[in-house]
């Protein structure tokens, strides 16, 4: 029964019971209790898949949520140590985060010990509940500015909006907020693994983690970079975001793991010239003086953009939209 037929139905339930409750109860509580009763369906297993020496992914082929995939749309790192399983992104809701803990469970012999949010977007962090009800007082890790994020307006947000985009697929998720801070240069240590955090201010988000895992010369870059989708720049910077790029070029990785789309060596590179392409335009007709429309058909003829039209989840129904916020910074960048 999904939520909207159930509570439907149990309108007048509600009401009923409203003038039997306790004093110290409240209809708040009720609706709490609802939505603990009431879950999405479970979601199918995704295989895992090895990618260097220590790190397994579970790959999600979907760039946005739907009814279909249930909210799968984002990939999901897992550190493999001698301690027990990291956790890098823990998926977009309750029941994505117990299809990975199913997959674990079949390859490891381990607990999992940590996760670590790469930032407050919901199709990262949702699945916590899961893993919290696995692995009793597991420590949750993310930037600080993602732990407000999450326990203010974006926490709330983030479910309601994956429950709408999936028809409910994901009713049952609570907000399991990360536990543990993780700054620029912090170090996690489970004994034979340590992976050395990066945060390079307003990139994707203004608190976007990237975990290197040292060693195995690999970096998890969350959704500072994608392969074949556009990010989503609504609070982040494209000058933060290349800043970031150059950042990370100069550790010791040469292998990216994406929050979307598949991990491999040129991620960086494939983000670094489509951003370029929109933002170097829009910075050029800025001082131009030209408006955005002029703007606009300068970045669609840019050979960095024209070149990833046809392969780039979402490029139709958002390129519009991130010229526009890249004039937007371009012009403040003028100032």
């Amino acid at each position: 029964m999904n939520r909207r037929n159930f509570l439907k139905s149990s309108a007048a339930f509600s009401a009923l019971i409203a003038s039997e409750l306790a004093p110290w109860q409240t209809l708040g509580a009720f609706a709490r209790e609802v939505d603990d009763f009431v879950r999405g369906p479970a979601v199918k297993d995704h295989p895992l898949r090895q990618l260097s020496r220590h790190v397994w992914m579970i790959y999600s082929p979907d760039g946005f949520p739907t009814p279909e995939n249930q909210g799968m749309m984002c990939n999901m790192t897992f550190v493999d140590t001698a301690k027990g399983i990291v956790v890098v992104d823990s998926g977009g809701s309750v029941q994505i985060g117990e299809m990975a803990i199913r997959q674990i469970r079949k390859k490891f012999k381990k607990p999992v010990i940590a996760v670590i949010n790469t930032h407050y977007h919901g199709d990262h962090w949702l699945g916590n509940d899961a893993f919290a009800a696995a692995y009793k007082g597991v420590p949750i890790y993310a930037h600080p500015g993602t732990t407000r994020e999450i326990l203010g307006m974006q926490g709330n947000l983030w479910r309601g909006l994956m429950e709408q985009w999936t028809n409910q697929a994901t009713m049952g998720t609570r907000i399991v907020a990360p536990s543990h801070a993780l700054e620029h240069g912090s170090e996690l240590n489970f004994g034979d693994v340590t992976l050395r955090i990066h945060h390079y201010g307003i990139a994707h988000t203004p608190y976007d983690l990237a975990v290197e895992v040292l060693g195995d010369k690999l970096t998890c870059v969350g959704d500072l970079a994608m392969d074949r989708r556009i990010a989503n720049m609504d609070d982040g910077s494209y000058l933060g975001t290349l800043k970031a790029y150059d950042a990370l070029e100069k550790t010791a990785s040469t292998f990216w793991v994406p929050g979307h789309g598949e991990p491999g060596p040129q991620v960086l590179n494939w983000n670094r010239e489509l951003f370029e392409g929109i933002y170097r335009p829009c910075e050029q007709a800025v001082k131009d003086g030209f408006g955005l429309e002029e703007a606009k058909a300068l970045v669609i003829k840019d050979p960095r953009v024209a070149s990833r039209a046809r392969d780039t989840k979402g490029y139709e129904a958002n390129i519009g939209k991130y010229i526009s916020l890249a004039y937007l910074e371009a012009e403040a960048a003028g100032f």
